[in-house]
């Protein structure tokens, strides 16, 4: 099978996975952003918590999202496929153009496509911002892979300028994808940001370009200053808040990534051959952020991994199409075949979210990973719009994308000062030795009209309203 058609077909199956939809992560997060939007663009409030916080979630691209839920009256599950279409199209565009930029064989986008999807490591690996295929499948409707696809064009629109003679619209147009990029998905922004200097570290432009750069860069700046719905700049103390979670993205380098070593060996190759080589700096830059997040206990600074991974796996690719000898390049390529085989087989799973796990055959089956049951049914039992509900933290990632709020957000917020408190009483509250007194106080608190939790937790102010998968009941508060 050719590479072109080998990637058509890996298009057609995210195409296919939108109609499905699978919820896991933080899909109820970016789904309760477009409800908090299409009930108010202008004040939303907090997307999880009745709270009236900023919230970094709030960028241009769900901000356009809630606009067309507001206009259109379409469920926010519906916008959100609409907004996998919009990212994906992004996304693949966007590496079509980059790599064009790098190598003008017919073939590259298709390698480079492939690559960068399918080549990361014997162990499954799931994370927003990160292209892995079955990643992809879970994100591709999430602020992250529309950013990321913007990056892609920015680099591009970036590398083309520096070889002509671009005028100061297009440097001033440059500086606000920049930001944009950067307000839609900060770590995203990152890694873009790393691309754009991997880019002009490998051109040296001329000072006149470098007056049209800095005139670009202030635009962006101030787009960054100027957005009204968070403070972009205050995000840069936030990180401590988020070390914990990002912890993980440093564990198991050899079994998530290890195929990205065939990407390693390409870029000392491209190294000897150009000393500038902008994917080798990029990848440079990517791998010092990384080691120094944890060498420094900063790991959030893991989020800018991509930055070395994805110059790696283009390199991988190009390397098939730019190596200096045929018998070089027909080798490399079964090597590579071999890798993205390795990689397609650890990633399989991911057709269940086309066809169905039971449709799988037994082996492929094993490596399915059952997406998250949604709370549709507490809905249909009577909760309303910004009702508020107490329950867990797994069920709280989720309910708030209905229209409820949960008395604790299900994910870290860094703009929302009582987490910790909110956080506490939700324990004080299921925790078996805490008496009625208190629970009950918990609940006039914060407002409470629902609770969401197992039979155990029956009391005489709670009232069954409905029971759902997994022994979960739901309880209506009673005066």
């Amino acid at each position: 099978m050719s590479a072109q058609a080998a990637a058509a077909l890996v298009v057609v199956l995210l195409l296919l996975v939108v109609v499905r939809l699978p919820w896991a992560g933080d899909l109820g997060m970016h789904a309760a952003t477009i409800q908090r939007l299409r009930h108010s663009l202008v004040h939303p409030g907090n997307p999880l918590v009745d709270a009236d916080t900023p919230s970094p979630y709030y960028s241009p691209w769900m901000l356009l999202l809630g606009v067309v839920a507001k206009l259109t009256g379409l469920s926010v599950f519906v916008v959100l496929r609409l907004a996998a279409l919009a990212g994906l199209g992004l996304l693949v565009t966007g590496i079509l153009r980059y790599v064009r930029t790098l190598s003008a064989h017919r073939a590259a986008p298709a390698l480079a496509l492939l690559s960068l999807l399918l080549l990361w490591g014997p162990v499954l690996f799931n994370w927003s911002g990160f292209l892995g295929l079955n990643s992809l499948a879970l994100t591709v409707s999430y602020p992250s892979v529309f950013a990321l696809g913007l990056a892609f064009h920015l680099w591009a629109w970036l590398t083309r300028a520096l070889r002509g003679q671009a005028g100061w619209g297009v440097w001033l147009g440059l500086g606000a994808l920049w930001a944009l990029t950067l307000l839609c998905h900060q770590f995203t922004g990152v890694v873009a940001s790393l691309g754009v200097l991997a880019t002009l570290l490998a051109a040296r432009p001329a000072r006149t370009a470098l007056l049209r750069l800095g005139a670009g860069l202030v635009l962006g700046l101030v787009v960054l200053w100027l957005w009204p719905y968070y403070d972009f700049f205050s995000l840069f103390s936030a990180g401590a808040d988020l070390e914990a979670i990002h912890r993980p993205l440093y564990e198991d380098l050899a079994g998530r990534f290890g195929l990205v070593l065939l990407g390693v060996v390409a870029l000392a190759l491209r190294w000897r051959r150009d000393r500038r080589d902008p994917l080798v700096l990029f990848f440079a830059l990517g791998a010092l952020v990384f080691a120094a997040g944890g060498l420094s206990g900063h790991y959030s600074w893991g989020r800018a991994l991509p930055a070395a991974l994805v110059p790696a796996q283009l390199a991988a690719a190009l390397e098939v199409v730019s190596a200096g000898r045929r018998a070089v390049r027909r080798g490399w390529a079964c090597v590579l075949t071999a890798a993205l085989a390795v990689g397609a087989w650890t990633q399989v799973g991911t057709l269940g979210y086309v066809v169905g796990q039971d449709a799988l055959p037994g082996v492929v089956a094993e490596k399915y990973r059952t997406p998250w049951v949604g709370y549709q049914w507490i809905m249909r039992a009577g909760v309303e719009y910004g009702d508020v509900v107490m329950t867990r933290t797994f069920p709280a990632r989720q309910i708030p994308a209905y229209g409820p709020y949960t008395v604790a957000p299900g994910y870290p917020d860094v703009f929302l000062k009582d987490a910790g408190r909110r956080e506490a009483a939700v324990e004080r509250y299921f925790a078996p030795g805490t008496g009625a007194a208190e629970r009950r106080a918990v609940l006039r608190e914060y407002g409470v009209k629902w609770v969401v939790a197992g039979r155990w937790s029956a009391a005489p102010w709670l009232r069954e309203a409905a029971a759902g998968p997994g022994g979960q009941i739901l309880y209506r508060v009673v005066p």
